[in-house]
């Protein structure tokens, strides 16, 4: 796990490794925790199950015990050959040192059953390795995650709700998300200036509301976001004619996080028809 874990204090080869700030390396050494976050993924032996981030390997000792495929991707360097030792006596372990921002999960399928990932996510790059993720989401059984509470809250937020935003929109998109339950700073050393939280994802086998160009969807909601406190049909302005705002199939005189996903999709759905049928009628 990139925000690091470790039920035990262990040495390497160059002695004890200290967290590193640049890694957002924070050791996980609650070991009540660590066993309801492995309780949480409840794994199987058949299981394909990759860890971002393992750090001193408390987390990964579990899984690897429960499971017979454990691949895990770890960033800093200087932890690659201690985990090696320590794990090289389960035959179907890999390890890859890579960033899990570049990382390209598909080459862990194996006979096409769906990746199980588990990841206590350093807060710096979370977001943006979770939408790296979610573009794996048919690949993926379920996902299990350590974030900053704050970032959970906005995951699982719905319209009306002040931590409702583009995150939960996207990320509600592709999975169904339910935050498990709070993780205390001294849960952790060094101890992080904020609370955590664990969540679960699970992608959708069938989208309930389903966009005809993600892309559409994602450009109307980053454009809906970037000015909260508009109307949507002022902060719309910049994307969309006068015209087309006035067809669109919500209130826009609401404001951006009280429109559900449900309505988003429409909307998106709406804009995508639209320029088809232009399109259409200039050739």
């Amino acid at each position: 796990m990139n925000k690091k874990n470790s039920g035990d204090k262990h040495s390497n080869s160059q002695g004890e490794h200290k967290a590193r700030k640049r890694f957002g390396q924070n050791f996980l050494i609650d070991h009540g925790i660590i066993r309801d976050i492995v309780r949480a993924v409840h794994p199987h032996k058949d299981d394909l199950i990759v860890e971002i981030g393992p750090g001193k390997g408390a987390i990964t000792q579990l899984l690897a015990d429960s499971c017979d495929n454990l691949s895990v991707i770890e960033l800093d360097r200087d932890l690659v050959p201690w985990l090696k030792v320590k794990f090289e006596k389960h035959p179907n372990f890999q390890l890859y040192q890579a960033d899990a921002l570049q990382f390209d999960f598909a080459q862990l399928i194996k006979n096409d059953q769906p990746l199980r990932i588990v990841g206590n996510l350093p807060y710096n790059i979370s977001t943006p390795l979770i939408f790296h993720l979610l573009s794996y989401s048919t690949q993926v059984r379920d996902m299990h995650f350590m974030l900053q509470k704050e970032v959970v809250k906005r995951m699982a937020a719905h319209a009306g709700d002040s931590a409702y935003g583009r995150l939960g929109i996207m990320v509600q998109y592709y999975c169904e998300v339910e935050n498990l339950f709070e993780v205390p700073p001294t849960s952790f050393d060094p101890a992080p200036k904020v609370d955590s939280a664990i969540v679960r994802l699970v992608p959708y086998k069938d989208l309930p509301h389903k966009a005809t160009n993600i892309k559409t969807l994602e450009n109307l909601v980053n454009v809906a976001f970037q000015q909260r406190r508009k109307t949507l049909r002022n902060a719309l302005k910049q994307l969309l004619a006068p015209d087309v705002i006035e067809q669109l199939p919500i209130d826009t005189s609401a404001r951006a996080e009280e429109i559900s996903l449900a309505d988003y999709v429409a909307t998106s759905n709406l804009l995508d028809s639209l320029a088809s049928s232009q399109t259409q009628a200039s050739s």
